[in-house]
């Protein structure tokens, strides 16, 4: 993947955001591991991938559907954090040992798209 920056963090809380609470953590994992796979496309093809993009966070966040912007609220403020909490997991996987039931990490295919 990519370096996150400030706004990959913001699209990806945008996009957990129509998401229901309990399917938020899952759906982090998986465009994480879909910026990763799209970062690893683009530097064996030199070009983005047709789905995920080009192996930004933002990119694979903006894959799907996501909220608009909008003041601060609660809500926004605990996807930013499931957002950060699942990088720093996913910088250092033994982060946040205990916090939380490891769910098991969803299936990501990658498709050679053009």
């Amino acid at each position: 993947m990519r370096p996150v920056l400030s706004q990959d963090i913001n699209a990806a809380a945008r996009a957990l955001m129509p998401v229901p609470p309990e399917a938020r953590r899952v759906l982090i994992r998986r465009m994480l591991a879909e910026a990763d796979a799209a970062d690893a496309f683009r530097r064996t093809h030199r070009k983005a991938h047709a789905t995920w993009g080009d192996g930004t966070l933002m990119a694979a966040a903006l894959a799907r559907p996501v909220a608009r912007e909008t003041p601060l609220s609660g809500d926004y403020l605990e996807c930013q954090y499931l957002v950060l909490e699942a990088l720093l997991k996913w910088r250092n996987p033994n982060a946040g040992a205990g916090a939380e039931p490891h769910d098991p990490e969803p299936p990501v295919h990658h498709p050679e798209k053009n």
